[in-house]
């Protein structure tokens, strides 16, 4: 290249511009490289890409958080019907845990939860139907707390003798509990064991459903008699009343020998309770047992009847001296915790029955005095613990004592189906004793006392060796078990 000076005017103008030219580029690119450390920085420290939405194709900043947030979401809710699922299937509920797992969004292409849908299909279609026929019905009373202050002094104290004869220990009751599991028995509700059709005039008809269990299992239903807490029952050792704990889940309150209140698990509704919380296939969806409940000294502990009035006609000194103890007593504040207790008790597969408003014999009372019995039941008892079609017979006395089919002309037999009972229960000590009618059904129940246990602890009867050895079972804190 020539030197400036050597170069004509016009070839130097041409090199003097190029040289500006090169020299505005210089300068530009070292704006421009500045420029962009600068915005190198204010990124950086800014992050404005977090605040701006590039459409459907791209997602970054809290769009990125919402669709995490949205997938541990949807990650937690198929985890929580996944568990509902298995538990359903555990208590034999085959249909109902496949509808649970095709809930599951995406259920379809989920190979673990096809999978699951598969097995348990598979152990539904190894299950085998349940004969009506051979579904035993056992029965308790309120459960014993305290033997000593239960049993002592029997022969001179006819409770004490009662307590012995009619009641089970906690202690038995936990022992036979966990013996008929190991068995193979399942708890039943009563109500599965009948479906209702239609026939061709619309008539309604009973039949036989359908429960199905695994080869080996063994259908029962469980019933308790008098969860009043009776103030008979006051001071020998038995709970006082079922409470709501802070968790909403129903317990017991039970006074200790030296007056103390204590809350826990302390009659057969809590330790049930929790017994099948831990095994449920020991429950066949859930299912637990029937409460036959009289009305005349309220229901689950709870002071509920009309009687308790002072100026009630009928209001006698044991109702009297408990209201003298609890001067605050409100009659509608009392139902009204009572009916909690009860929605929780069947919101978790408890249910109810008439045991009786007085605990009478249906047999030998005449019907006008069932009738006015009824209706105090329907009064007190039925709104606290909702309606009923069971009929729990008091003292197991029925009205019919053939068992079979109620003759139609049976006047107590048709008032009672106007009242809405259709479920008929007495006491029988035999294995199984169920009859199904066109509209009703009648069953047997089998009661697992302190009199059957001894007895057949003994060796003196043998009627319950098919549930649990009755010498293994006996609480070696009960004394001898005064006859009949």
């Amino acid at each position: 290249m020539k030197e400036p000076k050597k170069m004509g005017l016009l070839e130097r103008k041409k090199f003097e511009r190029s040289v500006r030219r090169r020299k505005q580029r210089i300068k530009t690119g070292i704006i421009v490289s500045v420029l962009a450390v600068v915005l190198i920085v204010v990124c950086v420290k800014f992050k404005p890409w977090e605040k701006i939405n590039f459409g459907s194709t791209v997602q970054t900043g809290g769009n990125i958080k919402n669709d995490k947030n949205d997938k541990n979401a949807k990650a937690a809710k198929r985890l929580e019907l996944i568990e509902a699922a298995e538990r359903m299937a555990a208590s034999y509920g085959y249909d109902e845990a496949v509808e649970i797992l095709q809930g599951i969004e995406g259920y379809e292409k989920d190979e673990e939860v096809q999978g699951m849908i598969s097995n348990i299909q598979a152990e539904k279609a190894a299950c085998v139907p349940v004969k009506l026929e051979e579904v035993t019905h056992i029965f308790y009373h309120s459960l014993v707390v305290d033997k000593e202050r239960a049993f002592k002094n029997q022969a001179t104290d006819s409770q004490a003798a009662g307590n012995n004869q009619w009641m089970t220990t906690i202690d038995e009751f936990n022992a036979i509990t966990q013996e008929m599991y190991d068995r193979g028995y399942v708890m039943v509700s009563i109500h599965d064991l009948y479906e209702v059709t239609k026939d061709e005039n619309g008539k309604e008809v009973w039949k036989e459903a359908e429960i199905l269990l695994p080869e080996g299992k063994k259908a029962f239903v469980m019933s308790m008699d008098d969860l009043s807490y009776y103030h008979a029952y006051d001071n020998y050792g038995y709970a006082a009343r079922l409470v709501l704990d802070k968790n909403g889940d129903v317990v017991n309150e039970y006074y200790d020998a030296n007056g103390e209140m204590q809350v826990g698990a302390y009659d057969y509704v809590p330790i049930l309770d929790k017994f099948v919380e831990e095994h449920p296939d020991a429950s066949y969806k859930g299912a637990k047992g029937i409460i036959a409940m009289t009305g005349y000294n309220g229901v689950l502990g709870y002071r509920t009847d009309e009687t308790y009035d002072y100026n009630h006609p009928t209001c006698d000194r044991h109702q009297k001296k408990w209201m003298d103890a609890h001067p605050d007593f409100d009659l509608e504040t009392e139902r009204k915790e009572a009916k909690a207790v009860a929605d929780a008790m069947k919101a978790n597969g408890w249910e109810f029955a008439s045991h009786t408003w007085g605990h009478i014999r249906v047999g030998d009372r005449s019907l006008e005095t069932i009738k006015k019995d009824t209706e105090r039941w329907k009064r007190n008892v039925e709104p606290i613990i909702g309606k009923t079609n069971t009929l729990i017979f008091a003292h197991g006395q029925d009205f019919y004592a053939n068992f079979g089919e109620y003759p139609s002309s049976n006047e107590k037999f048709q008032f009672f189906k106007e009242q809405g009972f259709r479920i008929f229960c007495t006491v029988d000590s035999t294995k199984y004793q169920t009859f199904l009618g066109t509209d009703y059904m009648r069953q047997g129940r089998r009661n697992l006392d302190g009199y059957r246990i001894y007895k057949n602890a003994i060796g003196a009867q043998n009627n319950v060796s098919d549930l649990f050895d009755a010498a293994e079972i006996l609480d070696p804190d009960r004394p001898p078990v005064p006859e009949l």
